[in-house]
């Protein structure tokens, strides 16, 4: 199938949103997109599906895009992959965008390939680096190997070039103050998909208690130094208001939930406090927790590649360390009551 690469250009952006709230991952790709489009010299254009989620779309104008489009019908609540991915795949051949990405949620992942496979598109899953070259092509970098390695992957024949992103990995900046005029950028679009072709309903919706651990301020999180014991990973982390994380090996061990995992191959964390107990501080791991503010390590050995990557290191056992933490940290929050 030959393209002609020349009839496609702009970065779209898929805005993800539930009961109308957008996913934070949406504006760190509406930051991220605006980066690239400014080095194609291209628009950013925001997309927008949902039932009654205009102010969504004039919110993508806030935060950066140039023009936003919105599928605003109520076949889109609650997200089903089917309607998502048909009205998706038709914008695409219509409109020709040279980039699209989405994010790299539950829900990016199941209709991205709806998309990507009848458009021909070239899509790269799980990205945790973005960049275009000279000659506009997207840098789409990901871990492979196990989180081993990462792979940058071109798509220099087919459009559009998409990929998912993991949530976390982007900064997404600070929406702007409201723009005026904001609703004449965003262009309500023909839905082309109904209720009753539709061939998925959603009989139950059952939202997961587990937290998640992107958005947190405070991460107490546990490697293969915990031995199977995360009582004291836990107890800190209530103690200063924070969540647990773990590394792979505590994950692979069982010790605690994949949900939780940070790293290459789990999450990426951006709080302002990281604090990691037991874990050695292998590449993998850094890569899902290097942005964090302030980084204290507390491991067995002096040598641990951790403490070259973190602000403040305790050497010890950290079933003795994290106690005398957790019970420090309650102390002066009785002193401040």
């Amino acid at each position: 199938m030959t393209v002609d690469i020349d009839a496609y250009r702009d970065v779209w952006v898929f805005v993800e949103q539930h009961d109308g709230t957008a996913a934070p991952v949406s504006w760190e790709l509406l930051a991220k997109g605006r980066e690239l489009a400014d080095e194609t010299g291209e628009d950013l254009v925001a997309l927008v599906m949902g039932d009654g989620v205009s102010d969504l779309a004039e919110a993508a104008i806030c935060r950066g895009a140039d023009r936003a489009l919105l599928a605003d019908d109520p076949v889109f609540e609650p997200y089903r992959a089917d309607p998502y991915g048909e009205q998706f795949r038709a914008l695409v051949e219509d409109r020709k965008p040279s980039i699209v990405l989405i994010g790299g949620s539950h829900t990016g992942r199941d209709f991205a390939g709806r998309v990507a496979v009848p458009a021909h598109a070239g899509l790269t899953a799980d990205c945790t680096e973005l960049d275009v070259d000279d000659e506009g092509l997207l840098l789409a970098s990901r871990p492979t190997f196990g989180g081993d390695a990462m792979a940058t992957i071109k798509c220099p024949s087919h459009r559009p070039q998409m990929a998912t992103v993991r949530p976390g990995v982007f900064d997404a900046g600070d929406a702007t103050e409201p723009v005026s005029d904001a609703s004449d950028a965003i262009e309500e679009v023909d839905v082309v998909v109904a209720e009753e072709d539709t061939l998925s309903t959603v009989i139950e919706r059952v939202v997961s208690d587990v937290v998640d651990i992107t958005d947190a301020e405070i991460v107490v999180a546990g490697g293969a130094g915990c031995e199977g014991n995360f009582a004291p990973i836990e107890e800190l982390a209530e103690a200063l208001g924070g969540e647990v994380a773990a590394s792979r090996a505590a994950v692979d061990e069982g010790w605690c939930e994949p949900a939780r995992q940070v790293g290459q191959t789990g999450k990426t964390v951006r709080p302002r406090l990281y604090v990691a107990a037991g874990i050695s501080g292998a590449v993998q791991h850094l890569e899902g927790m290097n942005d964090s503010d302030v980084v204290v390590a507390i491991n067995t050995d002096p040598n641990a590649p951790i403490f070259e990557n973190a602000d403040y290191g305790i050497v010890g056992d950290l079933h003795e360390v994290l106690p005398e933490l957790t019970a420090l940290v309650r102390s002066k929050q009785e002193v401040a009551a």
